[in-house]
């Protein structure tokens, strides 16, 4: 019954924004097959920002996220030292397709998670929301942080 009303909740709440073709800095659409979803996003595109990420937080709301943007793809490791949630690691290519996820990143753990090569971006969201989602690789995101003239779903 949780799983129909998030459902519904997104269809009703998040599937009319998110195919309305914006790109705000300030939110990031993922679409998978029929499944369009709209997360809230906190952009990490320094040294800085990229290396607190979201550690020390007790807490993340639902639907929000961080991006991390890199110059480049590049092969890309991650670790969850300091992080007190779980987190799903969406790991996307220059056009903003998922090319692999982590689910469920164990809190604290100083394991080297492995995204894989050639990536860019990484997109955290809440533990074990990408399969309640439907997320899988191959999945599409929108947002002005990827170069629009080569992104699978360019801002229109």
């Amino acid at each position: 019954m949780a799983r129909l009303l998030l459902v519904l909740g997104l269809v009703i709440g998040w599937f009319g924004p998110a195919l309305a073709g914006t790109c705000d800095p300030a939110v990031i659409d993922i679409r998978d097959g029929g499944t369009t979803v709209r997360f809230s996003v906190e952009i990490a595109d320094t040294n800085e920002l990229r290396a607190l990420g979201l550690m020390n937080r007790p807490s993340i709301p639902q639907f929000s996220s961080m991006l991390f943007v890199y110059n480049r793809p590049r092969v890309m490791t991650f670790w969850m030292k300091n992080t007190l949630i779980p987190l799903d690691m969406l790991f996307i290519d220059e056009t903003g397709t998922v090319a692999s996820i982590h689910e469920n990143a164990v809190p604290l753990s100083e394991a080297t998670i492995n995204g894989g090569d050639n990536i860019q971006y990484v997109l955290e969201i809440r533990g074990g929301l990408s399969a309640m989602l439907g997320l899988h690789v191959g999945a599409e995101l929108r947002h002005p942080a990827f170069s629009q003239e080569i992104a699978a779903w360019p801002c229109e």
